[in-house]
């Protein structure tokens, strides 16, 4: 990192000055034109005067310090940071929205936040926004992005700055003081706002930075939504960095005229789905070639099996690595632009596999940990190789401290719950005194956030200590897109079915969410009855197809009711009954108080599990 000097650094906005200060660039941010054959810029004289312009016209249309604004578009857009950053100035805090959360969601973040206005961008977003708008009565205003008929256009609200009034905001602003509320999706359905200060971003971005390796004016790619602290977080870093950001979406990165082609980025921050989707990709052309070619395929692929980061191939092995890089491996990086220096994954756990395969084609990919309340690092593997091991989240980022806590050796040794302390971490959850209560904990005088995930404490080959993830303890599941999911509502749901006795919802690092189901056999029995269906044994009523197709329409009667990701694609039929006790010896699926014992259920049904996903 070339510059280290954070002395500037004191709200979000600095970030963007230090680049005019320190790497002023003509291409600092860019975008797809409309007809998305080319791409546009923005330089930092631009984009400052485009934040000063809005910052202003935000000021002048009545908006004050404390006042909440929403954000929301579907991709990733210079608009989105010149709003943020403008808030960021004049005081204001920012609301950013899921695009793609329901209505309903919708009317109870923009209530419970009390937002004045929201910025959004194009596709149905508006429509969503206002019809939310009839029942919150605080949101008096929507600006779209892009022109739009029936609300103003964002630029509708600059005005020429004057620099008295601008400079006087920025000098009413504490580092303390609230930046912005990311609200999540809570275990009970309802989001929750994340309180985040400029100083619990700031520290977050500026102590992850050094894991990036991205020098001024170097090109970068930005797909992961914005809304998310993590892609958020990042785009800081890129900024301070001086790095020439070019926004895109997900579905335009492959492709001879897709984002990778055409910029050849040197780092993008990713989730562990879409590194599925790429090996996928590599291993599906692997399977088509024929002869020779195929042989030395899945040889070089065979290479990466005990691959550790820092382990150097000696001998006769060196010779085979050489061999593999140059007819194979190199084909891997040159289908990623040719100069990618690193990647960096997050949001959800990455499989060991993946990492190995990729570090081992010379494609460095470092995986980092951290929620939204801890905005968000809390730890990253780097570029070092003394400072990486795959299969962990990394060492602790500077200032950040975690107690490993396990009151009742309810986990093997060295494992407990994960709790974080440090600059990084939230003001808390806003509205939400009780939430609050529930995740604070206090040991030495220090205020200690429980992260609801499981852990515990290794060494790399090198004895760095690095941090393993091993469980979760909330039962929030998170899919390997890294989107949350939780269970109960939609438990709840399907469990309306009178055919339905009890189902449990799969899908932590799964692509989608599946659910096992456990029919209610008396009714079971009785409709097959009825619908001419020879038998009474449950396990066997559960193969007919008819049986299969009436709890596929039950399933296909909910869906609708959840957002896409929350969507149950795969189901299986157990045939036994869970219970709170059992006499053969096993352990019990049930607590005494009849909740699901996930963990057990989850080895108990593995092979129903394996036969959704494979």
């Amino acid at each position: 990192m070339a510059h280290t000097d954070h002395s500037s650094i004191h709200y979000l906005h600095d970030f963007l000055y230090h680049q005019r200060d320190h790497h002023p660039l003509d291409k600092a941010l860019n975008y797809r034109s409309a007809d998305g054959k080319s791409w546009q810029s923005m330089s930092t004289d631009d984009i400052i005067d485009a934040v000063h312009r809005t910052a202003a016209g935000l000021l002048a249309a009545g908006y004050q310090p404390g006042d909440k604004i929403a954000m929301v578009a579907y991709t990733n857009r210079p608009e989105w940071t010149i709003v943020d950053f403008a808030m960021s100035i004049t005081g204001i805090i920012s609301v950013p929205l899921y695009p793609t959360i329901s209505t309903s969601d919708y009317e109870y973040i923009l209530q419970e936040a009390e937002v004045k206005a929201a910025f959004s961008g194009s596709g149905d977003l508006i429509d969503k926004l206002q019809q939310a708008q009839r029942s919150v009565s605080s949101l008096k205003e929507i600006y779209a992005m892009d022109p739009s008929s029936n609300v103003k256009h964002w630029k509708d609200i600059w005005v020429d700055p004057d620099q008295d009034v601008l400079a006087k905001a920025r000098a009413s602003i504490q580092p303390d003081d609230l930046a912005t509320i990311i609200y999540t999706s809570g275990t009970t359905g309802l989001p929750k706002g994340v309180m985040l200060s400029h100083r619990n971003i700031i520290h977050a971005v500026l102590h992850t930075m050094p894991c990036l390796d991205v020098k001024a004016a170097e090109p970068v790619i930005s797909f992961l939504p914005m809304c998310h602290i993590f892609e958020r977080a990042v785009s800081m870093a890129y900024i301070y960095l001086g790095a020439s950001v070019h926004y895109a979406s997900t579905d335009a990165l492959a492709g001879p005229d897709g984002a990778i082609a055409t910029v050849r980025p040197v780092c993008f921050s990713t989730v562990p789905r879409l590194l599925e989707k790429i090996y996928e990709a590599i291993y599906n052309k692997g399977l088509a070639l024929t002869g020779v070619k195929k042989r030395l395929f899945f040889w070089a692929l065979s290479l990466t099996d005990d691959y550790e980061i820092g382990l150097s191939p000696k001998g006769l092995r060196s010779l085979q690595w050489k061999i593999a890089d140059k007819l194979i491996f190199s084909k891997w990086r040159e289908a990623l632009g040719g100069r990618i220096n690193l990647i960096i994954t997050g949001a959800a756990p990455c499989p060991p596999k993946m990492m190995r395969i990729f570090n081992a084609a010379g494609i460095m990919i470092r995986e980092g940990y951290g929620l939204t309340e801890t905005s968000p690092t809390i730890s990253i593997n780097m570029p070092p190789v003394d400072q990486a091991m795959i299969g962990t989240v990394g060492p602790l980022i500077h200032g950040v401290e975690v107690v490993i806590d396990d009151p009742e050796s309810t986990y093997r040794d060295g494992e407990g719950e994960i709790l974080a302390h440090g600059p990084n971490v939230m003001m808390g959850y806003y509205k939400k005194p009780e939430e609050n209560q529930k995740v604070f904990t206090e040991i030495d005088g220090k205020r200690y956030f429980r992260t609801g995930d499981i852990g515990r404490f290794v060494q790399n080959r090198f004895g760095t200590s690095c941090l393993e993830i091993t469980d979760r303890k909330k039962e929030l599941l998170k899919t390997s897109g890294g989107k949350y999911v939780a269970p109960a509502p939609i438990e709840s749901r399907l469990k309306e079915d009178f055919l339905v006795e009890q189902v449990m919802i799969v899908g932590d690092k799964q692509k989608f969410v599946s659910a096992l189901i456990v029919p209610a056999a008396e009714a079971l029995r009785k409709y097959a009855a009825d619908h001419d269906i020879a038998g009474t044994d449950v396990a066997e009523l559960i193969l007919d197809e008819r049986i299969i197709k009436r709890y596929q329409d039950s399933i296909d009667q909910c869906n609708p009711e959840f957002s896409h990701i929350e969507q149950v694609k795969r189901f299986s039929l157990v045939p036994a009954t869970w219970e709170a006790t059992r006499d053969d010896g096993t352990a019990a699926e049930l607590t005494p108080t009849m909740k699901l014992k996930r963990r057990v259920i989850t080895e108990k049904c593995a092979e129903h599990i394996r036969e959704m996903y494979r």
